[in-house]
């Protein structure tokens, strides 16, 4: 499982990827965080606001913070 977090490295960029990684990690799934940070890359995903989340390059949320809870529900649906 391929996780990105889609942002240019702000605050709430770094919390979600904790975020996502905590989620992943609880779950004891094999996964691949990449952080992608260039804003022409990000923009390929149809994102407007950051931060965004996209599990195996499908988005899943943008533009807010999610906890670790509401990241496990994603990554199991």
């Amino acid at each position: 499982m391929k996780i990105q977090i889609l942002g240019t490295g702000c605050p709430k960029c770094r919390q979600l990827a904790e975020a996502a990684e905590a989620a992943a990690e609880e779950l004891g799934l094999a996964h691949e965080l990449e952080k992608v940070t260039e804003i022409n890359e990000i923009m390929k995903f149809g994102i407007m606001t950051t931060p965004g989340l996209a599990v195996d390059g499908v988005v899943k949320s943008s533009g807010k913070l999610l906890s670790p809870e509401q990241i496990k529900n994603l990554l199991t649906n």
